[in-house]
């Protein structure tokens, strides 16, 4: 049973960048009719996303949402002992991003610094391993930064998935000072539903080769991508949601020692309108402690925790003691409840 628990670390300020250019699902009809189209955008309650240009990696907008949250805090630069970069749609097979970060933000050659590659729960695995890593150690001052590029890797010609995602890049300030009191988390996986979410190839296992690119009909239903593009079977998704992360909030609540009224805010990961409505539902929360963003940037993977954290409680946060759940592709969970101090939010920037 992974359950953590750390004391004297917290995080100090948040930022956000997303790309400028936007995406407005109910007029990206290209590939579908536009009556098909506002059936599936109705359903999923995704409105706009953000999709970045084709020069702009997800390292780029950490880079900003980095130098507009350390510029905000007057953070100098030899502080930074520790870089963590969370994220499946880095620039490079190799080197890791995290290196380039570490160069392009004039961080000292003394941070450490390293690549998680993981999904929609990535945000709050990052921090534990930041909150394990400083509260055992005489590190100082850390930044997680979270990215992604989700609208390259799905076919814009599959019902199931082109309506649905965005790109986002997030950075959080993480200090270590007794003040931040105790933090809890819940970290989890199971790879037996490796199929759910995935990429079948491109990578190592089945590498690329021009069969691997050439874009099939893949269902009944005339959904077309290749076997380098995402793909997720939505219907176990939610079932694997209603199933485990319920359960898994219920049980870092019971750690923790908090109830529901004792939580000021719950930051759900946003996969869609439908899968947080009934989490919602489920635990019987008030709708005005579960801020949104799924409407207007769509799924960011990892990175939507932060996003909505910068984008829609800017001065709402400090002193503030907040739930946390990421959950997807892997797949894994993640829940933490995390007592705030004068936690910063810097504006949201566009690039």
């Amino acid at each position: 049973m992974a359950l953590l628990k750390y004391t004297g670390v917290g995080i100090r300020g948040l930022a956000a960048a997303v790309p400028r250019n936007v995406i407005k699902n109910y007029e990206y009809t290209t590939y579908f009719p536009a009556e098909e189209v506002k059936q599936v955008v109705d359903k999923i309650g995704i409105v706009e996303r953000r999709f970045a240009d084709p020069h702009i990696c997800s390292s780029d907008l950490c880079f900003a949402a980095a130098e507009k949250l350390l510029t905000d805090l007057s953070v100098p630069r030899e502080e930074i002992d520790l870089l963590v970069f969370v994220s499946q749609t880095p620039d490079y097979r190799m080197p890791a991003t995290s290196i380039l970060l570490q160069h392009r933000l004039g961080l000292s050659e003394n941070t450490i610094a390293f690549d998680l590659n993981l999904g929609c729960s990535g945000f709050i695995y990052g921090m534990s391993v930041i909150y394990a890593m400083m509260e055992r150690s005489g590190l100082r001052r850390a930044l997680l930064l979270d990215g992604e590029t989700r609208s390259r890797i799905y076919s814009p010609k599959d019902r199931k998935t082109a309506f649905i995602f965005g790109d986002a890049g997030a950075a959080a300030l993480i200090e270590r000072d007794d003040s931040y009191g105790e933090s809890f988390f819940s970290l989890n996986s199971d790879g037996s539903k490796e199929e759910l979410i995935k990429i079948n190839a491109g990578g190592y296992r089945n590498p690329t080769t021009e069969e691997t690119l050439k874009e099939r009909v893949v269902d009944e239903f005339g959904n077309i991508r290749s076997d380098e593009h995402g793909y997720m079977n939505g219907s176990d998704v939610f079932n694997f949601v209603i199933s485990r992360i319920p359960a898994d909030i219920k049980r870092v609540m019971g750690y923790s020692g908090s109830e529901v009224a004792s939580l000021d805010y719950f930051l759900f990961h946003q996969a869609n309108d439908f899968i947080n409505s009934y989490l919602a539902r489920k635990l019987k929360l008030d709708p005005e402690k579960v801020p949104a963003t799924i409407a207007k940037f769509g799924n960011t993977s990892s990175v939507s925790i932060p996003l909505t954290m910068v984008s829609e409680m800017q001065g709402k946060l400090s002193g503030k003691k907040v739930l946390l759940s990421g959950f997807g592709v892997g797949m894994t969970w993640a829940t933490s409840v995390i007592q705030l101090g004068d936690c910063f939010v810097s504006d949201l920037v566009e690039i």
